[in-house]
């Protein structure tokens, strides 16, 4: 009985024990990193699937594999290596333990480790000082884990979190980084040689130490062969198998473009990224640039940096920020989304804010030297070779990035408020000053851009008028907004497409003539420091800097010399392997025949006239007796007058000036001018009083001294804002301005 009842309380205790050890492991936490996925490093796609590069995160590449796609002979290879009792125990293999605790009395030290596959993964996901308390810990959560996940489930966890060393976490960025395939394709002897590295992922790193891994991997064969898990033919042929490393480094492709990629990202970015990026075409426009850049050496030409974009979807689907990304010293600037001076690059949006307000292509505007108003005082934009063309075509005027014209247009189309808005409308997020700060200036390009942004305004444009954001990932925001009529933008089009237009500036053999349609504008900044020319058609759109980005300036390198003749090839490739087309004709336009030097419609079989495109509900007058003179020829206004008796006039023996009561003007000072005197500089107390159309000028007001002195007129400053008017004695005429004054 006492035995009976002794044994019943032995039984009883040990229930206790068990109901209370099962209780106590049931309140052991699993550890919170295993709760949550891998971290994933990300990885960068071209649109078709290409990598790009895998950017890293927490220091580390690593990518999540499912089990299923790990095949049989890779998982023998790493419980062969780590673990072969795996799917046998339940957390700690007891009798490894035991072995190890034994070989490591017998020789006073620890000769080799017990931990199972479930105690490595516990200890990888929680960094503990090792001690025999964290061993403890380890293995209690290790039995816990096994209770709530499945063989599978930790298996999986385990080849994910796993350290391969070179910064790989996980067994599919170390089958990418040491042989550069998926682990689907490992063969037996590459499986066995990955499965060693953890061991010791330092001691066995195959770029310092390639013979002990190699030795390791022999140990892992040996083990799957004797666990058999390897065919004695297998072995050998595992054994003998030579492996060809990946050099130690890192795919980067298209390094300025995957560095944008990633300013863009979101930071909770999946880990794989399918970019816009074409990464074929990448390399032709790379190559490109490249070879462009070396035949402009001499001229002090080191960098340059391409875009084009996929009209339809505003993709961008080629990026080259600079000659080289790796090279020292500014290789890394990407000069598509540097700040540069814009230039030229503007004017298309100034005629297009002209024809919005209703002018046409045959609009006439005087191009003869005019100074405007700001608020520094005075403006004189000047053509870029120095020379005044007279009467001009809008056309003309913006196929030949005439300055001055463009001036005018802007100042009759709303002035720098109103290209500001388009600008910024289309895209261009670097103006960032107040209208008036960039005055009338800002058509020629007296602010700051970027490439990429230019280019993506361009491809508005292209888009007849609809503005759609630039995207470098293929699920990135495409949402269009309309900003003006097609037709409208389509006359823009054509005339950028017009290679007889900018003959006048470019001659008829320059970079910017296709055998096939193509609309283009360039853009130089002052003293050569930058050079651009964009274009488009239907399809792309391709924008091209040339410059320094020390901003030291090239040699006589414009955007047709410079920028041009990449852009020209870039459209060849595009052209030759894409395809490129061109716009159908809107119904709303129709041809006309006008006067070269009036803009005025002339009848159709007429020989003086040139074609020009219009709108059909918008066509200029006709022409009228008053518009020549006795013999024939063009009567030009008086602001023609300097220019008609200089050097620069090219319509003898076609126009002459015009007399009339009309053109009595004021060209000195303009309305609205500004002027600051300052006291240290006597000469900002004379401001120079000048007319035309007169023949004895007399000049009065009311607030300012005027007065004659060596054959000049001139009003002595005082502060405030003043009315002056001149009077042509012979005739009575008057004309008047007003000007403002304050002192330094």
């Amino acid at each position: 009985m006492r035995r009976r009842l002794s044994a019943a309380s032995v039984f009883g205790t040990l229930a206790i024990l068990l109901t209370a050890g099962n209780f106590a492991l049931s309140r052991v936490p699993i550890p919170p990193a295993l709760l949550r996925p891998p971290i994933q490093s990300i990885a960068l796609l071209d649109r078709n699937g290409i990598p790009l590069r895998e950017a890293r995160v927490a220091e580390r590449f690593s990518r999540e594999l499912a089990l299923e796609e790990v095949p049989r002979h890779v998982i023998d290879a790493i419980l062969a290596a780590e673990d072969k009792r795996f799917y046998r125990h339940h957390g700690v293999d007891w009798l490894a333990t035991i072995r190890a605790a034994v070989t490591g009395l017998s020789h006073g030290r620890i000769i080799s480790g017990a931990s199972t596959i479930t105690q490595q993964l516990v200890k990888i996901s929680e960094r503990r000082p090792r001690t025999l308390r964290a061993k403890v810990i380890e293995s209690v959560t290790a039995i816990r884990l096994e209770q709530c996940w499945s063989k599978d489930q930790i298996l999986a966890a385990y080849v994910n979190r796993l350290d391969f060393g070179n910064l790989n976490i996980g067994l599919a960025s170390a089958a990418d980084y040491y042989f550069g395939k998926p682990v689907s394709d490992l063969s037996d002897a590459e499986a066995a040689f990955l499965a060693g590295i953890p061991r010791n992922p330092r001691k066995l790193n195959p770029h310092v130490a390639p013979e002990a891994a190699r030795h390791r991997e022999e140990v892992v064969l040996r083990r799957m062969r004797d666990n058999g898990q390897l065919d004695p033919a297998r072995y050998d042929r595992a054994l003998s198998e030579s492996l060809a490393l990946r050099p130690p480094q890192r795919r980067f492709r298209a390094p300025h473009f995957v560095e944008l990629v990633l300013q863009q990202a979101q930071e909770t970015a999946p880990a794989e990224l399918r970019t816009t990026l074409d990464f074929r075409l990448n390399e032709q426009v790379e190559k490109i640039m490249r070879e462009r850049l070396a035949q402009l050496r001499e001229q002090n030409v080191r960098n340059a940096a391409v875009v084009v974009i996929d009209n339809a979807s505003g993709d961008v689907i080629a990026l080259v920020g600079s000659e080289n990304y790796f090279a020292p010293g500014a290789g890394q600037v990407n000069g598509a989304w540097a700040q540069r001076s814009a230039g030229s690059a503007l004017k298309p949006f100034t005629y297009l804010l002209a024809l919005e307000r209703g002018a046409t292509p045959a609009t006439m505007v005087a191009d003869v030297r005019t100074s405007f108003p700001s608020a520094e005082g005075f403006y004189r934009p000047e053509n870029y070779n120095r020379r005044c063309y007279g009467p001009v075509r809008y056309r003309t005027a913006l196929a030949s990035s005439l300055n001055i014209p463009a001036v005018k247009v802007l100042q009759a189309a709303g002035g720098p408020a109103a290209l500001h808005e388009r600008l910024r409308f289309c895209g261009l997020t670097t103006l960032n000053r107040p209208a008036e700060i960039y005055g009338l200036g800002l058509t020629l390009g007296n602010c700051e851009a970027r490439l990429l942004e230019i280019t993506n305004a361009y491809a508005s444009l292209a888009r007849l008028g609809e503005f759609r954001p630039w995207r470098v990932l293929t699920t990135g925001p495409s949402a269009a907004r309309r900003y003006s009529r097609p037709e409208l933008v389509w006359q823009i089009a054509d005339i950028l497409s017009d290679n007889s237009a900018r003959t006048l500036a470019f001659g008829m053999n320059s970079a910017l003539r296709f055998d096939y349609p193509v609309a283009c504008k360039t853009g130089t900044s002052t003293d050569f420091r930058d050079n651009w020319t964009i274009g488009f058609t239907p399809e792309f759109s391709v924008g091209v800097w040339v410059g320094n980005f020390d901003g030291s300036p090239m040699r006589e390198v414009s955007g047709v010399t410079g920028a041009g003749p990449i852009l020209h090839s870039v459209f060849d490739y595009l052209h030759a392997n894409y395809g490129t087309s061109w716009y159908r004709t809107p119904a709303q336009i129709v041809e006309r025949n006008i006067h070269p030097l009036t803009g005025k419609l002339l009848a159709e079989s007429d020989t003086r006239g040139v074609r020009e495109k219009f709108l059909l509900d918008h066509l200029p007058a006709a022409e009228a007796p008053g518009d020549y003179d006795a013999d024939g020829n063009v009567q030009l206004g008086p602001e023609y007058g300097d220019w008609f008796r200089s050097a620069e006039n090219s319509v003898q023996g076609r126009g002459v000036l015009a007399a009339g009561d009309h053109d009595l003007r004021i060209t000195s000072p303009l309305p609205g001018s500004i002027y600051v005197v300052d006291p240290d500089v006597p000469s900002t107390r004379r401001i120079p009083l000048i007319a035309e159309g007169g023949k004895r000028m007399e000049w009065r007001s009311e607030s300012l001294s005027c007065r004659s002195e060596a054959g000049g007129d001139f009003a002595s400053a005082a502060d405030g804002e003043h009315r002056i008017v001149v009077t042509d004695v012979e005739s009575g005429r008057h004309a008047e301005t007003w000007i403002r004054i304050h002192s330094l």
